[in-house]
This record gives C-alpha cells, structure tokens and sequence, in this order.
C-alpha cells in the first residue's frame, strides 16, 4: 500500500474540526506536521486515505481514537520553571500576602505532561510552609495528562528545577528506574489532574487565587481567546492573578483584568 497523500480539502477538514473541537488554529504551514501525526494511525486501521480517518473520527463511533487524534493534533511542549519570572513573582509578590488559614488554590490551565503544575507545586510548598493549598492541573490531551498524573520523568528533564528543590521535593530513579526522578508523594497528592477542554463548558471547580494559562491562546484566534477568557474569569477570585505566557497579551480579549506587569494581570 502507497502512502496517503493528504490533499488541500482533506487538510482544510481536519483544521476546521480541530478548530470547532478544541479552538485550535492551525495555519496552512502546519499541513504536513499533521499528515505525519496522524499517518501512522492511517497504517494501524489499514486505511487509503485521510477522508476515510476523518470519517472514522468524526462518527465518533469510536471514542478512543477520536480521542488519539486529538491527543496527537494538540502542542505539549514544555519544561519545568519555564518563563521563571513568573515563579519568582508568584514566590516574591503573591505567596508572601496569602491569608493564613485559608486554602490557596491554584489552575493550571493548560497543564501538558506536569512540567508547569510541579513546578508551580514545588514553589507553593516552599512559599506556604503554614498554609494548605491545591493545584487542579488539567489539559485537553488524556495522554499528557496520564504522563502528569506518574510525576515519572527522564532526568535531563530536570535542568531547569533549582538544585534545592530537586533534592527536596523529587526523588532519583534506582535499578530499573535509573535516569529517571519522580516527584515525591507528598507534592503529588496536593494535585488534582482533570480533562478539561477550554472550548466548551467548563466543570464547576470552585474560585482560585492564580490562574496560570501559558503557552495555548497562540494557537486561538482573537474570538477564541475572548471565549475562552470569558469562560475562566468566573472561576477565579476577586484580587486573583491570571499569567499568561510572555508571547502573549490579553490587551483587546478582556477589559476585566488590569495589567500588573507583562503577561501578569489581576482581577478587581
């Protein structure tokens, strides 16, 4: 069997699925980064053609695989301590003024594989020695999210954590283990990990005081990022943060929050 080739109008399918599905934008330079995602599961279902994989997946007869197809169109790529200046105001300006007494909450919103909610995990149980807190991390992609949900990673992945952190809170990886850490329990059983798809109705999860969402309104146009926006709002606290990523600004998608410093805004 020949390779399929993905034509224009098969492309222009899957984007404009993908963008009803999830928000996502994809531009016309992503054509072949999804033919080559999704070819080897064209190969596993012996199928000719994309036509025939997007009518597999948009039957949804098959639950499974309409969630691998969005598993592998959406972008994971992160570390831990990414953008480190938002650590360093969260560590320096936001856990400093908590209340003791009352449960710290935190989203991580577009949590990918656990790099940025253990990292923000490991800042809050440094910062807040005296004060409970909780980190609900949740993502789109059920792949990443089971990666999270082990804290089991390969150690050149563990760079970018401070040398006093990593020895505090991770644990090396021995025997059959060796060249992997793990995050230890303690730090694990403060994080609640949920499938949650910004583009629809989101779950009913109580106020935060910070919502980090970094690193996924680039791949929304402007009207998503509004709905999106729109839809988070709610769920966070009067005097809470909303950060997002340095490559983006929320100027234009909502009059609501107020600029605290690039990326960093804060809700009346």
């Amino acid at each position: 069997m020949h390779a399929a080739v993905l034509s224009d109008d098969e492309f222009n399918q899957f984007r404009t699925w993908l963008h009803l599905t999830t928000g996502i934008s994809l531009s016309d330079s992503k054509k072949a980064l999804l033919a080559g995602r999704l070819s080897k599961r064209l190969k596993h279902h012996g199928l000719s053609s994309y036509s025939e994989y997007f009518r597999l997946i948009t039957r949804r007869t098959d639950a499974a695989e309409f969630q691998i197809a969005l598993d592998l169109l959406t972008t994971n790529e992160t570390y831990f301590f990414r953008e480190p200046k938002h650590f360093d105001f969260l560590r320096g300006q936001i856990l400093p003024k908590v209340q003791a007494g009352k449960k710290f909450r935190l989203w991580s919103a577009a949590s990918s594989t656990g790099e940025e909610p253990y990292s923000l995990a490991m800042t809050l149980a440094d910062g807040l020695c005296c004060t409970s807190w909780e980190i609900v991390a949740s993502d789109i992609s059920t792949r990443v999210l089971n990666k999270a949900r082990t804290g089991q990673y390969d150690i050149d992945r563990a760079h970018n954590i401070p040398q006093s952190l990593l020895a505090k809170h991770c644990l090396k990886g021995t025997g059959t283990e060796e060249g992997t850490f793990m995050v230890e329990r303690n730090l694990r059983s403060h994080m609640q990990f949920m499938r949650i798809n910004l583009n629809t109705t989101l779950p009913n999860m109580g106020e935060f005081d910070v919502i980090f969402l970094r690193n996924v309104m680039i791949y929304f146009d402007r009207e998503t990022k509004r709905q999106v926006v729109a839809r988070i709002l709610p769920f966070l606290k009067s005097g809470g943060y909303f950060i997002v990523s340095h490559s983006e600004s929320l100027n234009g998608i909502t009059d609501i929050l107020k600029l605290v410093s690039p990326s960093i805004y804060r809700k009346p």
